[in-house]
């Protein structure tokens, strides 16, 4: 039979690469619990128009990137989430959870899109976001930036620039949209097919163009900042003095505008130049209007979005701290008889918190392998020590533990006081 394979874009994540997935993991929701975040998990499927209404007709997303289906079984427009806020919101309104204040969220999961995949952008990837709903003030703003700014402090991750920029209110937005309409009809010489073609329907997604013979352009193009009113300036203002008063580095970044069609006021990117192209990690910003675009009662909110497999990438790129991958302990175990006794052990050790592998050969009935063989997988597995649980080590109801990677001298240990010190086989972590 022909061997079925993944589809493209849509890739596993093996061990001990998912070790890697886990500890970031780990570390996110330890973060989000400082910051009083909860955790939110939204169905993978949702109602087509959910993203249509929420994300903007005219949208790369909704326009080539969506994978949308119908249900055979009732005729039910279906779409595999590309993005989470939307069905984030979804929820928060259905549920109506804003009814007794707002609500601080995170979430983990798969989104998908039909993209041609390449380093750092696939078809199945993976967000982990925060979305605080409820709060119109702009220390919300600022604090949703510290959270994710925090997070790469403790990922140990380094050159991480922060670009923010507001896109003001809807009165704003409509002045300006149609003072950038104008001159973009002035400068149709040097616009490509998509510029054209985006003009009318989405001109604020024209200044996010990376065509290079179009940039010039771009960039005298009227600025959405300088058609913002006094609160929304004040908005913007108070923001950046709490990220200044935090030491938190910033620049302005006037074509900022995002990639979704719900955003207002504040936006910003954390962005690398050690990824490539793909070197936006998390970006976000405030969505006071999808709520109640969706159904709900208007409410406040903002939120982030970052790239698991490019936060990941940078991490290795950056040779940043990685989780420890091996077990603390491997269990030699020269006689098969002893498995009853030894295997009691390990489950006493593991359940005071070390990490043990044990021993087992590929197939059942060939006994357990030589000493050497065992040391040998031993060594290769990474662990710290060796656990030997012979013949004669058992007769004094004992396991002898062999360092393997620091030196130093094996000692034996009596099985009757494992919990005595079972915490020094322990690695830190």
């Amino acid at each position: 039979m022909q061997k079925l394979v993944a589809i493209k874009g849509m890739n596993d994540i093996l061990p001990p690469d998912s070790a890697r997935w886990e500890w970031l993991e780990g570390v996110v929701r330890t973060l989000m619990a400082r910051y009083a975040y909860r955790n939110i998990r939204t169905p993978i499927v949702e109602p087509t128009p959910l993203f249509v209404r929420g994300l903007g007709e005219v949208t790369d997303i909704v326009e080539k990137e969506m994978y949308s289906f119908e249900d055979r079984l009732n005729g039910e427009q279906l779409t595999l989430r590309p993005e989470a806020t939307a069905g984030v919101v979804r929820a928060v309104v259905e549920h109506t959870m804003l009814y007794d204040g707002g609500k601080r969220l995170y979430y983990m999961g798969p989104m998908f899109r039909h993209e041609r995949p390449q380093r750092g952008r696939y078809r199945q990837f993976h967000q982990i976001g925060a979305e605080a709903l409820g709060f119109g003030g702009p220390e919300v703003d600022a604090e949703i930036i510290l959270l994710a700014h925090a997070l790469w402090a403790e990922l140990g991750l380094k050159n991480v620039r922060l670009e923010l920029n507001s896109l003001g209110q809807p009165d704003e937005r409509r002045a300006h949209r149609a003072a950038l309409i104008a001159y973009l009809e002035q400068h149709q010489d040097v616009m490509d097919e998509e510029a054209r073609r985006r003009m009318y329907t989405n001109p604020l997604r024209v200044l996010d163009t990376k065509n290079p013979a179009m940039q010039d352009m771009v960039n005298a193009a009227p600025r959405l900042i300088d058609f913002l009113g006094e609160a929304s300036l004040r908005h913007f203002d108070t923001v950046k003095a709490i990220l200044d008063a935090n030491g938190v580095a910033w620049s302005l970044n006037p074509r900022l505008v995002r990639g979704m069609d719900y955003y207002n006021l504040t936006v910003f990117e954390f962005i690398t130049d050690q990824l490539g192209s793909q070197g936006t990690i998390c970006g976000g910003g405030r969505y006071d209007y999808l709520i109640e675009q969706i159904g709900g009662k208007s409410a406040p909110a903002v939120g982030w979005a970052l790239g698991v497999e490019r936060v990941l990438e940078l991490i290795k790129e950056q040779e940043a701290q990685a989780p420890g991958l091996a077990a603390d302990a491997y269990a030699v175990v020269p006689d098969a008889a002893a498995l009853p006794q030894v295997m009691a052990a390990l489950q006493r050790l593991r359940a005071l918190g070390v990490a043990v592998q044990m021993h087992a050969p590929a197939q059942s009935g060939e006994g357990m392998g030589s000493m050497k063989s065992q040391f040998k997988k031993a060594d290769a597995s990474g662990a710290r020590f060796a656990l030997i649980f012979g013949a004669d080590e058992l007769a004094r109801g004992a396991v002898t533990i062999k360092p393997l990677r620091d030196g130093g001298e094996q000692i034996e240990r009596p099985l009757a006081s494992l919990a005595d010190w079972a915490a020094s086989l322990q690695s830190p972590r």
